[in-house]
């Protein structure tokens, strides 16, 4: 028998190995298509191994805070045009993911949202009228970051990604199973803190979560002007980060995909990064023309994607929701809003020598000094009025 070279060739475990080398890229790839386990409708989709869904219970416990939180934002909006809050970041639309992400993580874990998460802090558990203390301008943060584990709500964009790889590190450093989950804009993923973020995140394998809410808009700039890459799930890759890309208005494959991530980092493998396809319905703030920049047909189509409906449609399926459940969930809702608007009326007492609060653990020299200054002023203009 004549042996060919081709079979040779064949026969090499060596050149075997060669000709299929293993992609070391490949564990860290998000799916092609982003996770879905709801079609648009609220049909349930083919079950998914990789990413079981949720218990009912939880399930139903999504959607009332879902319903509470849209609330909440459009109380906010309507306090913003009536001048009781200076300023309104709204995440209509989007609560699918400011929710999932909340009962994704323990309440001994810690958030790191951005201007735009007060629905998601709202889901957490603080008192609204605490989140909405940095928008009415009264004070810098209204709640105390350390007691509920949430850090204050960041409006420069990505600085949080650096806080939460450093406090994760931190976390992890000291033997304790701490988790940190950061919230990310879609125009986040340009600055530079987010690069150096997941970078140390993934050099220290640092427990932290990046969620990117990949709302289509930067502002006014569209997704093609950001960014090149398939989406922006693929940015992991790049850092050694594992990844995955989502519907952002489907909830059941939002806390599925997250509840995942987060297991993932508790588990010590280091940060994990998701990018959950959504859409902001409203202008970026109250102070924003968002047609000149997008048009109604667009977004009358994601309207079709409504998080909310398509949730209640599949409870409603399952048995798990009714027209009294609803109904039930709904009064919660207005009751809620209406003690927000009641308390939001009250006027704030504001002590102008607070501004020199927390500005440093230790008060430098300076400090002191402009804080001696204000007090003079202040009782000087008080003698004044009584001598008036």
């Amino acid at each position: 028998m004549t042996t060919t070279p081709q079979a040779v060739r064949r026969a090499s475990p060596r050149t075997r190995r060669a000709a299929t080398p293993p992609d070391p890229a490949r564990s860290l790839l998000p799916d092609a298509d982003p996770v879905r386990l709801l079609a648009e409708n609220g049909t349930p989709l083919p079950v998914r191994a990789d990413y079981p869904e949720p218990p009912a219970e939880t399930l139903r416990e999504m959607y009332r805070r879902m319903v509470l939180g849209r609330r909440f934002d459009t109380q906010a909006t309507a306090l913003t045009k009536q001048g009781r809050l200076a300023v309104y970041p709204s995440s209509r639309g989007q609560e699918a993911c400011q929710v999932g992400a909340v009962l994704a993580v323990r309440d001994t874990d810690w958030v790191f949202p951005t201007y735009r998460e007060s629905v998601a802090l709202v889901a957490r558990g603080i008192d609204p009228v605490e989140v909405l203390t940095l928008l009415r301008g009264d004070w810098h943060c209204g709640y105390d970051p350390a007691e509920v584990r949430t850090a204050p709500q960041c409006t420069p964009l990505a600085t949080q990604c650096v806080h939460a790889a450093g406090l994760a590190h931190g976390e992890a450093y000291q033997g304790r199973d701490t988790v940190a989950l950061a919230f990310i804009g879609d125009g986040a993923t340009s600055e530079g803190d987010f690069h150096e973020g997941i970078n140390f995140a993934a050099v220290f394998k640092a427990p932290v979560v990046y969620f990117v809410q990949n709302n289509r808009y930067a502002i006014s700039v569209p997704l093609s002007r950001q960014t090149a890459a398939p989406s922006l799930a693929y940015k992991g890759v790049g850092y050694g980060v594992p990844s995955e890309q989502v519907d952002g208005n489907d909830p059941v494959a939002v806390l599925a995909v997250l509840t995942r991530a987060v297991a993932h980092a508790r588990a010590g493998k280091g940060p994990f990064l998701v990018e959950a396809h959504t859409y902001r319905m409203e202008p970026h703030t109250n102070a924003d023309d968002a047609s000149r920049y997008r048009d109604g047909a667009e977004v009358d189509a994601w309207r079709d994607r409504d998080p909310i409906t398509r949730l209640e449609t599949y409870l409603r399926a399952r048995g798990v929701l009714d027209d009294a459940s609803v109904a039930e969930i709904a009064e919660q809702a207005e009751t809620y809003a209406a003690d927000l608007r009641t308390r939001m009326n009250e006027q704030p007492t504001v002590d102008p020598l607070s501004l020199f609060d927390h500005v440093y653990a230790e008060p430098t020299p300076q400090l002191i000094e402009q804080r001696e200054q204000v007090r003079a002023e202040l009782a000087a203009a008080r003698a004044e009025e009584g001598d008036a």
